[in-house]
């Protein structure tokens, strides 16, 4: 048995979530191939022989591949599918775009989002945003898998020392074309990547109120910004920085929310964080049954004063 993992990456670097896939690949059993699929992407193939545990590198490199378009990567990753069991990709934006048309093409059931590897064919996920955990069991030859990163922890990037290939990149499918990217630029950690995050929810009343009480605790912590999907639609604060089963899923060391009541798919997108801190004035409020540390407080008062103990 011989697993894949597809990396995400710059083209330069590997992203974070790749590590946390490389530990779930490790658990299946067997070795551990990684793909790094780009153009000039060299310098990426090579930080991913540095993680620990895998035992080969593929690099493909294509202008058709430059930027991550869904239909190409899946034409690669099927190129040579055929020589692995278990195909893992990180349950990202680009993981969850491409790992369900190789499914679809190899003609097995995707396993999504998967927390724990019982055996080499056996799979926990959870469901109902959480609130149960599924055990799945799969019989088709390919497993193809995406991981919640947050359930893994992360192979240490330095310390490998894979062997690296080429192949032949493939040619650009003609199905999709690259128009154009927006990029938010941040001095802070990215939220998925981030130890610390300071999460608002709509108990703040405005996007001023929203800056003005939450970014200098997170200035103070360098930490990552978060918001209830609640302030979020309220205007708060913008998409990207939305947390819970419609946003995005993280497990920092530290999780500070400040008004925020903790509405079930709120829940389901920080409940693994290894601390939880709770700031809210309503002592019923949902969230104070996850948390390690309650405030009962109102927040325009606790904040502040937290900022300038800190």
């Amino acid at each position: 048995m011989t697993a894949l993992v597809i990396a995400e990456h710059d083209h330069a670097t590997v992203k974070p979530a790749t590590l946390n896939t490389v530990t779930a690949a490790l658990a299946c059993g067997g070795d551990v191939h990684v793909l790094v699929a780009g153009a000039n992407a060299a310098e990426a193939g090579k930080a991913a022989a540095q993680i620990v545990g895998v035992a080969k590198v593929i690099v493909a490199d294509s202008p058709s591949l430059a930027e991550n378009l869904a239909e190409n990567v899946a034409a690669q990753v099927l190129a040579i599918a055929g020589n692995y069991s278990h195909i893992l990709f990180p349950s990202t934006a680009n993981g969850k775009n491409v790992a369900p048309r190789v499914a679809a093409k190899l003609d097995v059931a995707q396993i999504s989002d998967i927390t724990l590897v019982v055996s080499p064919d056996t799979f926990e996920r959870p469901i109902y945003a959480g609130n149960a955990i599924a055990t799945v069991q799969s019989t088709d030859a390919t497993k193809v898998i995406t991981v919640r990163t947050t359930g893994f922890d992360a192979a240490a990037s330095t310390g490998g020392s894979a062997t690296v290939e080429t192949a032949e990149g493939v040619a650009d499918s003609g199905k999709s074309s690259f128009v154009g990217r927006e990029v938010t630029k941040s001095d802070r950690p990215e939220l998925t990547a981030a130890k610390i995050i300071v999460s608002g929810g709509r108990a703040l009343g405005s996007a001023e109120k929203f800056t003005e009480v939450m970014t200098p605790l997170a200035d103070k912590l360098n930490a990552g910004l978060g918001a209830s999907r609640a302030a979020v639609d309220a205007g708060y604060a913008p998409n990207d920085w939305q947390v819970g089963q419609t946003g995005k899923i993280v497990a920092p060391q530290l999780y500070i929310a400040c008004g925020i009541s903790g509405a079930i798919q709120h829940l389901a997108g920080m409940k693994d964080s290894k601390v939880i801190v709770a700031i809210n004035k309503d002592e019923e409020a949902p969230i104070f049954s996850v948390a390690d540390y309650g405030l009962v407080a109102d927040l325009f008062t606790a904040v502040p004063e937290l900022v300038k103990a800190l």
